[in-house]
């Protein structure tokens, strides 16, 4: 079998450096890179099936991480760097490779956060790669979606039960790990986290309907 009909076959997997490889691996995926934005605040399973999607999908899978300012507070407990930690610990190394991740602060404007995360994904891709967005509008708050209209959106259909980060914070912070609606990596790093002082301190603000920053 010569080198085309292995490649064609998959015999030889993508990610070896040879040139005329790397392009073979590039013609079976639709996009260099999907953009999937988010907090995930927690990373539940809902993400992770996302991920997996866009990986068949895509070169490149970019996860802009939403409030990535470095102030916690219940709802944004976790730093964009331990979100980072949180996700990866769900991958192989395999397919960490093939995950990259972007930190966008919180900007109250949607033209300029807009601008914002076109900047930052500028920042990761190469000039002339097709570059395509991944979500689900799950309600009004996924508007932000439609502002990206020079990507191809690939939308998804709700995904394992529509699960809400919300209530899996709120049930955190009453010492509950729901780990049926997590990966195995994000319910370890839960737990090792709950040993963390700061975990005490967001369950006070938590107890006492406390939105600000902790101190």
């Amino acid at each position: 079998m010569n080198l085309l009909a292995l490649i064609m076959s998959q015999k030889i997997p993508c990610g070896i450096t040879d040139a005329f490889i790397k392009v073979r691996c590039a013609m079976k995926y639709k996009f260099d890179y999907l953009v999937f934005i988010g907090r995930f605040q927690p990373f539940h399973l809902a993400h992770m099936q996302t991920i997996k999607i866009a990986l068949q999908q895509s070169q490149q899978v970019i996860l802009a991480l939403g409030s990535a300012q470095q102030e916690r507070n219940i709802k944004n407990p976790f730093l964009a760097t331990e979100r980072e930690e949180m996700i990866l610990s769900n991958f192989s190394e395999a397919d960490q490779k093939h995950i990259k991740f972007v930190h966008v602060i919180d900007v109250y404007n949607d033209e300029k956060w807009q601008k914002l995360v076109k900047s930052l994904v500028s920042e990761v891709v190469e000039a002339e790669a097709k570059v395509g967005l991944i979500g689900h509008f799950k309600d009004e708050s996924s508007y932000y979606l439609s502002l990206f209209p020079e990507w191809e959106m690939v939308e998804l259909d709700s995904l394992v039960g529509a699960i809400s980060a919300t209530p899996l914070r709120e049930a955190y912070y009453r010492g509950e790990v729901v780990e049926s609606a997590f990966p195995l990596g994000t319910s370890e790093f839960l737990h090792k986290f709950k040993n963390n002082e700061i975990y005490q301190q967001l369950v006070n603000k938590f107890e006492l309907n406390d939105k600000t920053n902790l101190g």
